[in-house]
């Protein structure tokens, strides 16, 4: 109950931005100045009182607003998505287009082969699906680049170095700092394959991506009925970019934490925008 106040407050504002109600006070404006009276003021109070009172509060005006956001959200989504498209070197755009394409021949060639009008969800689903290959082709870019721009080898020097320390300290405090640091080492090399896996990970999920796509396309073609295309499993793949995009989440933290750690100790040799050697 605490948040219907906002969820009033939203729609309120769009009924007050709505040309309908500027044009109406306009014309209730022109009227005062016409008859040079007031009485037509009055009558836009009350008109607009009542349309404040009543329009914020239908449910069919507020499924409108809600309709008009979800569109503008979308647009403005698919306008980051090219923009971030644009970005990509060339054989990632290649791929982006390549697999575009073939979602559009797919939409094609199942109404040509089909008869059908409409294309039902789980082939529409494929707007989506292409949406998530875009998104996983980002990440993975990033995270590529991210471990190939890393000094690995500096940390695992590091490592031997700081373990070797450790067995010839000349005292227990000193054996205990060195041992502190082998740990924080380790964790560190135990951080990079843990990254190393998720780019795996996600280089097999762009794969499977492709492939799906091709098979999708290889049904509507060979078998041109709604019922053997609708056979294939989308869910599976839509659960399995889902656990995916999880993982990916899951290790964010880690990505995170190697150029924290980097700039913490000042080892800016190992930071991304640093070459190594």
């Amino acid at each position: 109950m605490a948040e219907l106040p906002k969820i009033d407050l939203q729609y309120l504002k769009e009924a007050v931005k709505e040309p309908v109600n500027f044009w109406g006070m306009a014309g209730f404006a022109v009227a005062a100045a016409y008859t040079q009276s007031l009485i037509p003021l009055g009558c836009a109070l009350a008109a607009e009182g009542l349309y404040l009172a009543t329009v914020p509060a239908s449910s069919l005006y507020r499924r409108l607003v809600d309709s008009r956001e979800k569109k503008r959200l979308r647009a403005l989504r698919e306008k980051q998505r090219e923009e971030m498209i644009k970005g990509f070197d060339p054989r990632e755009r290649e791929a982006v287009e390549y697999l575009r394409w073939m979602k559009n021949q797919i939409y094609s060639n199942y109404r040509k082969f089909t008869g059908a009008r409409e294309l039902p969800a789980n082939i529409q689903s494929l707007d989506q699906r292409w949406e998530d290959f875009v998104d996983l082709l980002d990440v993975y870019r990033r995270r590529k680049n991210h471990l190939r721009s890393i000094n690995r080898q500096a940390v695992q020097n590091q490592l031997t170095q700081a373990e070797r320390s450790a067995e010839t300290a000349p005292d227990n405090r000193t054996r205990r700092v060195n041992l502190a640091n082998v740990e924080i080492l380790k964790r560190r090399v135990a951080q990079f394959n843990e990254l190393e896996r998720s780019v795996k990970l996600v280089e097999g999920q762009l794969q499977s991506i492709e492939n799906f796509f091709g098979l999708v396309n290889d049904q509507v073609v060979t078998l041109p009925t709604p019922e053997r295309v609708s056979s294939l499993d989308f869910e599976q793949l839509s659960d399995s970019i889902a656990m995916t995009k999880q993982m990916l989440e899951d290790t964010s933290d880690t990505f995170a934490a190697l150029d924290s750690h980097n700039r913490d100790y000042g080892n800016y040799d190992m930071l991304p925008s640093a070459p190594t050697k």
